[in-house]
């Protein structure tokens, strides 16, 4: 059964958060700040593609420091985003992991590798004193492994393309995509903005990051409290 949301409320969700992406999100980032107190949900990676180690990189994570002392969240998003595991024996695993993308690191894990990494990314959030709640899978691809291995957790939620998950019942909150836009019963969320392709030049992330602070703004003045997807699952749905 689908669960009904609480007051509407807005959701900015920011995915692939690490090192190299994070010239992309700056202006985007500063662009929300500028609106007033709406709380992002950061989804941190560990180790972006094998390459971008956040042990090694304490800068980086001074700003994700702050992030929380603002009150947005940080969640789990996978562990290096990338899929590097054996080549897929039939035609649709190798459709989603070769065409639909190559960052399904979580879609082909059994339970014990899932829970593996999933340790060691609670374990990293642990050791930087960073509270955590929920897991998203990269490309919102799970497994079965990956997903009993979520209901052994201490973990809130987590989610995938159409909706928001409470753990371990994994009971269901419709939210599907609208290419970057989610819509949820009852409220108004932007939950799935991916990082901006690195490749545009400073400019052209300015007039993302206006046109995404437009749409924000219009859709705050509808639902004007801010929300994460931990205040979603409390007790009381509370949103700020």
């Amino acid at each position: 059964m689908v669960e009904p949301m609480f007051a509407p409320s807005l959701l900015v969700v920011l995915h692939d958060v690490a090192p190299p992406t994070w010239a992309d999100y700056q202006p985007f980032v500063e662009a929300v700040d500028a609106i007033g107190d709406i709380p992002m949900t950061w989804l941190v990676v560990p180790d972006f593609h094998k390459q971008n180690d956040l042990q090694a990189d304490p800068q980086f994570r001074r700003e994700l420091d702050e992030r929380l002392d603002r009150g947005d969240e940080l969640a789990l998003h996978g562990y290096f985003h990338c899929d590097d595991g054996p080549m897929a024996s039939n035609p649709r695993d190798w459709f989603m992991r070769r065409i639909y993308t190559h960052e399904g690191e979580f879609y082909n894990l059994s339970e014990e590798a899932a829970l593996a990494r999933l340790h060691a990314g609670i374990e990293m959030f642990h050791r930087y004193y960073w509270p955590l709640q929920g897991f998203v899978a990269p490309a919102w691809l799970m497994s079965e492994g990956t997903r009993q291995a979520l209901r052994q957790l201490p973990l809130t939620y987590t989610s995938d393309a159409q909706h928001l998950y409470r753990l371990p019942t994994f009971t269901p909150v419709d939210a599907p995509d609208w290419s970057g836009v989610r819509a949820v019963p009852g409220a108004v969320a932007c939950r799935s903005l991916s990082a901006i392709n690195a490749n545009n030049a400073g400019g052209k992330r300015r007039s993302f990051a206006s046109v995404c602070t437009r749409w924000i703004c219009d859709m705050s003045s509808r639902a004007p409290t801010g929300c994460k997807p931990s205040s979603v699952y409390s007790p009381r749905g509370a949103c700020r």
